[in-house]
């Protein structure tokens, strides 16, 4: 009999229907076939959930704790139910199958972070140790289920486990922007955070000193920092809701030639005009932010004429880990910031 490549046995009473779109997953043992179970030390929340668990919360640990308990407990997986998203765990392999495809080079007691979302990773939660908030993370103990089709990164020795995690949790962003930037650009990156940082320290490398890095965000702070770090040409301090006024700020750092890419990290939703209104007719927008409204991107576009290409990131592009983490080896700026930051 062929194992469950997706997990569909997982799912909780709606047949055929995936993992990430299921309302509920079966995270019980024992293992099946051709899975993995991971012993969670960490679960790393995607910025754009995080941050709406805490806005929920008033800013009280013990109430995002609470929620982020309520939700696995009813749901079986990490996914928050306003933003749809998760993030990504830390762990131990406890138990691999012997038909998992990865039974031949992962063993009991690797470590690994996982880069599939915890939308469709089976968890449970026995323990929650501790609360990080300023890097969106939260220490459990804890089991979760890697089916044979979810995507994992054995944590490099050279590295510190807390830098990989951060910058794994958003490996797929700066390895997706390599396909689209090249020299001479005009390149706007809308968000200050760990996936904008990382997009910049590409982009910086792959245009050669030719074209423009323009940062945008709504704290100063974060921008004087990003371009302390020769990670930007330009910051403009914005509140990226506001479509109009981010599109004048473009204007003006570009001599009104506006952007030739567009990269949206932004973790608040209502950004997605303004990332449509600064790139240029024929131009691209990559859409990294898990709070976008892609009926709103479409038909905004349409609605002010507004030829262009806009892309879904997914999160996965094949050596995306190797690409980030390689990239935090060979840029010292970027690494200590990182270190800063979310370490």
């Amino acid at each position: 009999m062929a194992i469950d490549v997706y997990g569909l046995g997982r799912v909780v009473g709606e047949q055929g229907v995936l993992p990430q779109r299921a309302k509920k997953l079966d995270p019980s043992l024992p293992l099946r076939d051709g899975e993995l179970l991971v012993d969670v030390e960490s679960l790393n929340i995607d910025a754009a959930s995080f941050k709406q668990l805490k806005d929920a919360a008033g800013g009280e640990s013990a109430k995002i704790i609470e929620q982020i308990r309520a939700i696995v407990l009813e749901r079986g997986k990490m996914q928050n139910p306003v933003t749809g998203s998760g993030g990504m765990l830390i762990g131990r392999v406890k138990a691999i199958s012997p038909n998992h495809p990865a039974a031949q080079t992962l063993k009991v007691g690797d470590r690994l972070a996982t880069l599939v979302s915890l939308t469709l990773t089976p968890l449970v939660i026995d323990e929650v140790r501790g609360l990080k908030p300023e890097i969106d993370r939260v220490d459990i103990r804890g089991h979760a289920i890697l089916f044979a089709s979810g995507i994992y990164a054995k944590l490099p020795d050279d590295l510190p486990d807390t830098l990989s995690l951060a910058a794994l949790d958003v490996a797929g962003a700066p390895a997706l922007v390599a396909r689209y930037v090249k020299p001479g650009m005009n390149v706007v990156m809308l968000g200050a955070g760990k996936s904008g940082t990382l997009c910049l320290a590409l982009a910086r490398e792959l245009m050669k000193g030719q074209g423009s890095l323009i940062a945008l965000d709504i704290s100063a702070r974060a921008l004087e920092t990003l371009k302390s770090h020769g990670l930007a040409d330009h910051v403009v301090a914005v509140d990226a809701t506001k479509g109009v006024e981010v599109m004048n700020a473009v204007s003006q750092a570009t001599g009104g030639k506006l952007a030739d890419l567009v990269v949206n990290c932004a973790s608040v939703a209502n950004t997605e005009m303004g990332s449509i209104l600064s790139v240029r007719d024929g131009g691209t927008v990559i859409f990294f932010s898990m709070a976008t409204s892609f009926t709103t991107a479409a038909l905004g576009a349409e609605g002010v004429g507004k030829d262009v290409q806009m892309i879904v990131g997914n999160g996965y592009v094949p050596n995306h880990a190797t690409l980030t983490l390689d990239l935090l080896r060979r840029n010292q700026s970027v690494r200590k910031l990182f270190e800063e930051k979310y370490v």
